[in-house]
């Protein structure tokens, strides 16, 4: 099953290879993975004015009055800002206030993911936006084999992580971000929306940000990053997580 849904901007990809499941499990599953992207919209979107996010960033609502979601991706960016030394930093008033972006979507994928699980589905693949999770490898013998796009050659692979349990977020200069130290980032680890804020962190850190996965709370995560203004590339832990 294979099905990709417009939504913040981009499109969420569900794939689910065949495996020994019923079509009613495949049908559910979409149908609460579905249901569940629009809802995050919903919270989260920066361009929809009644969203909470929204509604923060202007005043209107306090963190403390918001809903239990939106509290808790308060929390885990306050963590990520605070692993990246504040390299990755959604509370800065250049952002206009707080703008999970950056955490959000690397999250979603994870949570899509346990919605499977849940359902007895044991191997999937939940790319949101460029923010991949997997599960259960692409068969039973071999891991999923996620390609990192070359920053500066169109259609090139300039990298491949092996995973079959985790996720691998990626960030470049087309994404937004404010490129001072890398051209482009690929974290990879357990969790899908640290993931996510590592690879953003890394575009603004470069070289700087190699310490971090020195933290013990980073051990099970590794990076590639393309350097910015050189020909060169760097890595932590590469190609060791399988």
């Amino acid at each position: 099953m294979f099905h990709n849904e417009e939504v913040w901007g981009t499109v969420v990809s569900f794939h689910v290879p065949d495996q020994n499941i019923s079509q009613n499990v495949e049908k559910a599953f979409l149908e609460q993975a579905i249901s569940f992207v629009h809802e995050i919209d919903e919270l989260f979107s920066t361009y929809k004015e009644n969203s909470e996010i929204s509604k923060l960033r202007c005043g209107d609502l306090l963190i403390v009055d918001s809903s239990e979601p939106v509290q808790r991706i308060w929390k885990l960016c306050e963590q990520a800002r605070d692993l990246t030394d504040g390299a990755f930093n959604p509370f800065h008033e250049r952002l206009g206030g707080f703008d999970p972006s950056g955490y959000i979507k690397g999250w979603a994928a994870d949570q899509i993911a346990l919605m499977g699980e849940k359902l007895g589905i044991t191997r999937l693949h939940i790319n949101a936006g460029g923010d991949i999770t997997v599960r259960g490898g692409m068969d039973d013998a071999k891991p999923w084999m996620i390609g990192i796009q070359h920053p500066k050659r169109a259609g090139r692979i300039a990298a491949v992580i092996p995973i079959r349990d985790g996720a691998v977020a990626s960030s470049g200069v087309s994404s937004g971000v404010s490129a001072a130290g890398a051209l482009a980032t690929s974290v990879y680890g357990p969790d899908g929306g640290l993931a996510d804020a590592l690879a953003t962190a890394l575009m603004v850190a470069g070289r700087d940000g190699a310490p971090w996965f020195l933290k013990p709370e980073l051990a099970e995560y590794g990076c590639w990053v393309a350097n910015r203004h050189e020909e060169t590339t760097w890595s932590v832990r590469w190609p060791e997580r399988s």
